[in-house]
């Protein structure tokens, strides 16, 4: 019995193990590609190794798109959609699973409701709700539609279901406000959770790419997936030029994970023990 636990073990960690080099392939190839030129992507064999040309894909990159500009862009967009989104989510969190009002089941399913609601099929109301109020080619009609999210909603209110309402009377009695009382009191208490909600809100403003499309029409103004959907011609691809483009673009993702690893980790557990 003990070898047969130690085998299955072993197995299990081998394919893992295999499962991480195989979800690494693209990544490894995107990294090489990166370095080569366009035709020599298509050479047979295809390149295996790195190449020389990594400096000259970069200045094409930045005289094409002006790369590092809509880094900036996608940067500012991306935290801003992050940091009001997760206030959002997490007071309408907070207040569905604390507060007691009529009605408050029937908001709890309009949310879950909202989840099953196609992307597709709000873009043409959106698009004209923004060019009735002159908001085309702004970054406020990029940001503010989606700051409500129902997964940030329903992740949020599963991380305060089970606080308790003791010290949260406790400090009322101590004379702290509503506002005070869910920052100071009852947010600590949740920041694994806050944590994984921030990674996925930073990833969904970082990616977002039909609505941005829709809505930007300057080329100064194009975030990260806009501008490097400008590169896809009707005769031309400039393959490695995408390859290092899309490199550099899961940098700030990779960064964002690492420094909020541990808490997205336990946020993610945390909201599955408790739900």
């Amino acid at each position: 019995m003990k070898g047969a636990r130690i085998g299955m073990r072993l197995l299990a960690r081998g394919v893992l193990v295999a499962g991480g080099i195989v979800s690494l392939v693209p990544f490894l190839w995107m990294a090489i590609a990166a370095t080569h030129s366009t035709s020599e992507l298509f050479h047979s064999p295809p390149p295996f190794l790195p190449g020389g040309k990594l400096l000259d894909n970069l200045s094409r990159l930045q005289e094409t798109i002006g790369f590092g500009r809509v880094m900036l862009n996608s940067l500012g967009v991306a935290v801003v959609h992050t940091l009001l989104s997760s206030v959002v989510s997490a007071m309408c969190g907070y207040g569905l699973a604390k507060y007691r009002f009529r009605g408050r089941g029937l908001l709890l399913g309009v949310v879950l409701a909202t989840m099953m609601i196609p992307f597709q099929v709000l873009l043409v109301p959106l698009f004209q709700m923004m060019a009735s109020i002159g908001w085309i080619d702004t970054y406020q009609a990029v940001i503010l539609p989606f700051l409500a999210n129902s997964f940030g909603i329903l992740l949020m209110r599963q991380s305060f279901v089970d606080f308790p309402d003791e010290l949260i009377e406790s400090a009322r009695i101590d004379g702290s406000g509503e506002l005070r009382t869910f920052y100071r009191v009852v947010l600590p208490c949740v920041r694994p959770q806050l944590g994984a909600l921030v990674i996925f809100t930073f990833m969904a403003g970082w990616n977002s790419f039909i609505w941005p499309l829709l809505m930007l029409n300057s080329e100064d103004r194009y975030t990260v997936p806009v501008a490097l959907n400008t590169l896809t011609g009707l005769s031309h691809v400039d393959y490695s030029g995408l390859m290092l483009g899309s490199l550099l673009a899961t940098l700030p993702l990779m960064a964002l994970f690492l420094l909020f690893q541990r808490q997205f980790v336990a946020g993610l557990l945390g909201g599955a023990v408790k739900g």
